[in-house]
């Protein structure tokens, strides 16, 4: 059967770009977010991944859900499935990328072989949808 690698994401678009993060260390983006924690909701662990990320406090009144996205996980058995729980958000603060983060970019739709299988099915929702170039 199916085994899932939950994950929650944060959809950010600016200037008709979308906001991906590097890991130091890695070569491939990702969008910002992570697992949960035991015990939190999708809410808790968006403000706590998104801190530790992009330095920035998620005002969470404002968080709505955007969609779901999966495809097969890198490096993982056959059947082994990622799917991202993406959500948008307004916070305050600035974007700097946080301890683990090498990179913080801003992306097009054309440069979406930058990012994971999962960010590049985000990336083809945001075109589909115009919000992206």
């Amino acid at each position: 059967g199916m085994a899932f690698i939950d994950k929650i994401a944060l959809v950010l678009v600016r200037d008709r770009r979308t906001l991906v993060a590097r890991s130091k260390g890695k070569q491939v983006y990702f969008t910002p977010g992570g697992k949960r924690e035991p015990g939190e909701t999708d809410a808790q662990a968006l403000v706590r991944e998104i801190k530790e990320e992009l330095n920035v406090d998620i005002t969470v009144d404002s968080i709505k859900r955007y969609g779901t996205f999966q495809a097969q996980a890198f490096g993982k058995p056959a059947g082994t499935m990622v799917r991202i729980t993406g959500y948008t958000a307004e916070f305050t603060g600035e974007l700097l990328p946080g301890a683990e983060v090498e990179e913080l970019r801003w992306i097009s739709w054309t440069e979406k072989d930058l990012t994971t299988v999962t960010g590049q099915l985000v990336l083809d929702d945001l075109k589909e949808k115009g919000l992206i170039d």
